[in-house]
């Protein structure tokens, strides 16, 4: 560790300070503020990615359900990539190989962790039937903003920082040390002098910053041009790595070197390469809204299940009633129970003889009206004769007066 520093060298610098502490305990149960960096760092991506999932027609849960399988798998391959660069510090004279699984003291690769995570969700689509590209798209915002997240928990484990730097935004490194044993201990110690040992260049900050300005990033260029088959997640991946090369080459922090430079800066610049390509050459529309459903829930399908033994006199009621009911409804002609035995072709016989002799009623009815229709005609006939008869009676009478009163006049 470099030797202390003055914290402020003139009246117009402000430097950063850094936590006294990174742990807390409660009773013997330590609550470390890198873990729960990480946690919240998590749970604001699921958020974040379940909102922009729903929004481009997937449904509830599903982002939960996949994050099940990618968040183990990813915790364990950051774990991995980190021992696997950084092994010195756990193998070798005077290391204790149990100290690889000790996550809580830091050390996550993003590599490891990106690398791995996708086989996790891989798993998790596969099992709902959603697209990984369409998938990877959605939650690629929220990963980078929980990376954000993430290196507050570096802040607070004094960790991550760049060489020495009289600029107003200097982080202060304060000499921490386990109360109990007066040992230092830089992860879980409490800083008991306010003076810094150092004042160096918070490149946690500059990667929290870069990453929120990534994040806006690829939100814009995700809504303008509407972009699929990954091509936003690989936007996300050669937006971070560009930050990621200049960030690591300032860190001051222990690291595998190759051809002294450190190990993370050519991952960093192959990712880089690899995301361009991919930008470059993957084209297509967005995918169809209709394939991000994904496979039905179980509550989605009817149930088949069978009545319980418990249920069967009362749905046997239920039936009965229902069959009374529908019974009593029916007229008797149609009522099965109310016909009697052995008679399933007779009533059909005397229904069609009841048809013809109602046809014959019709006909007859039809008759006695052509014959009242006749007998009114003669009815008519014979009032006319009555007319005639009476006016055959007049002429007589009439004649017989005519000759008297010739004979009169004579």
């Amino acid at each position: 560790m470099n030797a202390p520093v003055v914290a402020s060298a003139s009246p117009l610098l402000t430097n950063i300070p850094s936590p006294p502490q990174g742990v807390w305990y409660i009773g013997p149960i330590p609550l470390r503020a890198y873990a729960l960096c990480i946690i919240a760092g998590i749970v604001l991506a699921v958020w974040i990615s379940s909102r922009r999932w729903i929004a481009r027609g997937g449904r509830e849960g599903t982002v939960v359900d996949v994050a099940v399988w990618a968040v183990p798998f990813g915790l364990i391959g950051g774990r991995l990539y980190h021992v696997a660069t950084d092994w010195y510090k756990y193998f070798g004279p005077d290391k204790n190989p149990l100290d690889a699984l000790k996550v809580w003291e830091g050390g996550l690769g993003i590599w490891g962790a990106v690398a791995l995570g996708a086989v996790g969700a891989w798993i998790g689509c596969r099992q709902r039937g959603v697209p990984l590209p369409a998938f990877a798209d959605t939650v690629a915002p929220g990963l980078v903003l929980a990376q954000a997240v993430g290196r507050l928990g570096n802040w607070f484990n004094q960790e991550l920082y760049g060489g020495e730097t009289t600029m107003p935004w200097g982080l202060e490194i304060y000499r921490r040390i386990d109360p109990g044993t007066g040992l230092a201990d830089p992860i879980a110690g409490v800083a008991v002098d306010p003076t810094p040992i150092t004042v160096v260049h918070p490149t946690f900050l500059y990667e929290l910053l870069w990453n929120v300005g990534v994040f806006l990033l690829v939100l814009w260029a995700d809504r303008k041009f509407r972009m699929g088959h990954g091509r936003v997640f690989a936007l996300y991946v050669a937006g971070y790595t560009a930050g990621r090369v200049w960030i690591e080459m300032m860190r001051s922090d222990e690291a595998t070197h190759i051809l002294g430079i450190r190990i993370n800066v050519f991952t960093s610049l192959l990712v880089f390469i690899g995301a361009v390509i991919y930008l470059l050459v993957v084209r297509g529309k967005r995918e169809d809204p209709a394939r991000l459903a994904g496979k039905p829930y179980p509550e989605d399908i009817p149930s088949t299940a069978a009545p319980k033994s418990g249920d069967d006199s009362r749905d046997g009621a239920a039936d009965s009633d229902a069959r009374d009911s529908t019974a009593e409804a029916k007229p008797d002609d149609e009522n099965p129970e109310s016909k009697p035995p052995h008679s399933d072709t007779k009533p059909a016989d005397s229904d069609t003889k009841t048809a013809d002799s109602d046809v014959d009623t019709s006909d007859s009815d039809t008759k006695t009206s052509t014959e009242d229709a006749k007998s009114a005609g003669s009815e008519d006939t014979t009032a006319d004769s009555d007319v005639e008869s009476a006016e055959d009676e007049d002429k007589p009478a009439k004649s017989s007066k005519d000759g008297e009163d010739a004979k009169t006049q004579s």
